[in-house]
C-alpha cells in the first residue's frame, strides 16, 4: 500500500470528469487500498480517485468514528434524491483548512460496484448522504467550494496560493 498525493484546489485536474471502470481487477483493488490508506492518514471521511489524479469512477468513504466501516463505490450512481434538503458544513482534503455550509439532498439512494465487482445498492442520510454526494461531485469534476459565492471562491484560492508560497519558502 502507498500514500497517494492529493491534488489541491484550484488544480485544473480536479475538474476532469472521471471515466467508468471497465473491469474491477487487481489494479483497481490496489487503487482502493491506496486510496483508503491515504484517506485515513489525511485524515478524512471520503476520497474520490479524481483527488489523487486517477480519473476513474472510484470512491472510498468511512464516516464511522473508529474507521471501521470502509465503503468502496466503483461506478457509483445516485438513483434517487429526496426533495428534502439539509445544510452541512463541509470540508475537503483537496481544500485543506476550508469549511463552509453546502445544501444537499437529505436522503439518497446509491448503486454501484464494490471492490469485488459485485453490485450493491443502499440508502443514505445524514453525514453519509452528504459524503456520497460530495465525492460523486469530484467524479464529475466539481469541488464543493463551487457551491459558494464567487467572492468566497476567490478568497479561498488566494488563501491556498499564499499557503503554497509559504510552504515553498520553507523548503
Amino acid at each position: 500500500m502507498a500514500l497517494l498525493p492529493i491534488l489541491r484546489y484550484p488544480d485544473p485536474r480536479l475538474h476532469k470528469i472521471a471515466k467508468p471502470v471497465d473491469v474491477v481487477d487487481d489494479r483497481i483493488r490496489e487503487l482502493v487500498r491506496d486510496m483508503a490508506q491515504t484517506m485515513y492518514e489525511a485524515p478524512g471521511v471520503g476520497l474520490a480517485a479524481t483527488q489523487v489524479d486517477v480519473h476513474e469512477r472510484v470512491v472510498v468513504i468511512d464516516v464511522s468514528e473508529d474507521d471501521s466501516d470502509l465503503r468502496v463505490l466503483i461506478n457509483p450512481e445516485i438513483t434517487w434524491k429526496s426533495e428534502e434538503v439539509q445544510v452541512y458544513e463541509e470540508g475537503c482534503l483537496s481544500v485543506p483548512g476550508v469549511y463552509d455550509e453546502v445544501e444537499r439532498a437529505a436522503r439518497i439512494r446509491v448503486r454501484g460496484l464494490n471492490e469485488h465487482g459485485e453490485h450493491f445498492e443502499f440508502e443514505a442520510e445524514g453525514l453519509l448522504a452528504v459524503c456520497v454526494q460530495h465525492e460523486l461531485d469530484h467524479l464529475m469534476g466539481k469541488v464543493f467550494v463551487e457551491y459558494l459565492s464567487r467572492l468566497k471562491q476567490n478568497r479561498i484560492k488566494a488563501r491556498i496560493r499564499k499557503q503554497e508560497r509559504q510552504d515553498a519558502q520553507r523548503m
